[in-house]
Formats: C-alpha cells, structure tokens, sequence
C-alpha cells in the first residue's frame, strides 16, 4: 500500500487490525522496543509540532482508506490548526449532501463540524472494493491495539527490504519483523521523502512512523494534555497545602515547647 496506513493487499491482516489479530513476530509475548515519547508519564504533554506533522501523514497517506470517524475537523484545533486551517481542510473534503429532486445523490462541500471524511460511503462499500475486509476506521487504533504506540511505531519501521537471506519467498508479501510469521500482504506505507512536511522536518521512514503514531495516539486521547496540566495544577496546589500545614504545624510545636 503506498496509500494507506493499512490498505488494500494486507486485506488478511486488516480484518484484525482493531490489530488485536497481528501478533508480534513470532513471539507473541515479546514487547516491541519503548520508544521515548513526549506524551508518556503522568506529566506528559502532546509535541504539536509532531502532532501536525502526524496529521499530514494521515491525510496523504491513510486518508485514502481509512476514515477517523470519532473525530470532527473542529477537532484539530487541539493540534494546534487555527479555525481558517480547519475550514479550508473541511471544505476540500466533499460529504454526501441530500438527494435533488430526481433522488439522485449529491455532494456538498465538508463543514468544520463534520466527521473526518471516509474514503467510502460504508463498511459493506468498503468491503466490497476491498477485498472482502473493510479497512479498520483510525480513531482508537492506539487505544484499542494492545502494543499501542510502540507497536505501532515498531510496525511502521519493521519492514526489511530486502528481507533476511533466510526469509521465505512468498510472492506478493513482504518481510516485517513485528507480524506473525513475519510476512505480510501490505507493503511498506512509508518511504523516505515520499511527502514534504510545511515546517521543513526531514520525512524519513522512521519521523514518518513517530509522527503518525502520535497523532494516533491523540486520536484516541485527545484530552490527555488538558488532563495532564490539570493534574500538575492539582499536585502544585496540594504541595502549597503541605508546606502550610508543616509550617503550622512547626509553629503549634514551637509555641508547646515555649510553654
């Protein structure tokens, strides 16, 4: 697939790919590499930078067979676009509109409160120009895949090209290091340089597979920074409540002892 994230010939392996059916490798209890990632921790924070960048791989690359139907374009003012930015995306994106007068469907331009547009009109359209299988819709993939970002990532960068010299040779698949049995129906998604990103960031395979995984992973979270600053507001004002309460407490002691 050189249009979407998941596509068209991993038609076997997308039918799991709510992915809970791709094991990892050939070990299926083995824990793809942890990557470091600005969201982790309690404390973590979403990198907007990457987070637009992630948005741009979805719409070049995934958008043409997977929808995000969780999400509104007003939704990605939290990844930093402004309102004319999300409107202007809207708009390049037609929806179905009403029937005209003879029942036949129209379009009509997409509007910032609409859902991300998807590539096909339903599951079963999808199936059917697919292969059989719908490709599976982005917006809790990160969520609902048990290796979350780090298999993503993992999955993304594990495409060896050519494959091991002890590989099978299996006509139309291809070599990864983090499916079962290692091959693969999809090729890789991702090569070098194959976009441009607007803020100049080289567009290697591996800043491609980060950038996309974050936005994935906000897809599915989308609040976690609200969450997060919020929790660093709390512990600041329970840390100021803690000094007080030592202080008072040193100064009932001191008072006690004068006695």
């Amino acid at each position: 697939m050189m249009r979407g994230l998941f596509s068209l010939p991993a038609l076997g392996v997308i039918s799991a790919l709510g992915l809970s059916g791709v094991a990892l490798a050939n070990e299926p209890d083995k824990a793809p590499p942890h990557q470091p990632w600005s969201f982790d921790g309690p404390l973590g924070q979403y990198d907007q930078g990457s987070l637009q960048r992630g948005f741009v791989v979805y719409q070049r690359v995934c958008s043409t067979c997977h929808g995000m139907r969780n999400l509104t374009y007003n939704d990605l003012a939290g990844i930093g676009l402004t309102q004319q930015q999300i409107a202007e995306t809207a708009k390049a994106k037609p929806q179905a509109g009403t029937p005209d007068a003879m029942g036949q469907p129209t379009t009509r331009p997409g509007l910032p409160d609409d859902h991300l547009h998807s590539p096909f009109p339903s599951d079963a359209a999808a199936a059917a120009m697919m292969g059989g299988v719908a490709p599976p819709d982005q917006s809790r993939l990160a969520m609902t895949h048990p290796g979350g970002a780090d298999w993503l990532y993992a999955f993304l960068t594990g495409y060896r090209m050519p494959p091991p010299a002890d590989a099978p040779i299996v006509p139309g698949k291809f070599y990864n290091d983090w499916v079962a049995g290692h091959m693969i129906g999809m090729p890789p998604p991702l090569m070098n340089g194959m976009i441009q990103y607007p803020d100049g960031t080289p567009a290697t395979v591996e800043q491609q597979a980060r950038d996309i995984t974050t936005f994935l992973v906000w897809a599915s979270d989308p609040h976690r920074n609200e969450r997060h600053s919020i929790g660093k507001a709390v512990m600041a004002y329970l840390a100021v409540l803690l000094a007080l309460a030592i202080a008072w407490k040193r100064k009932i002691w001191k008072r006690l002892k004068t006695q």
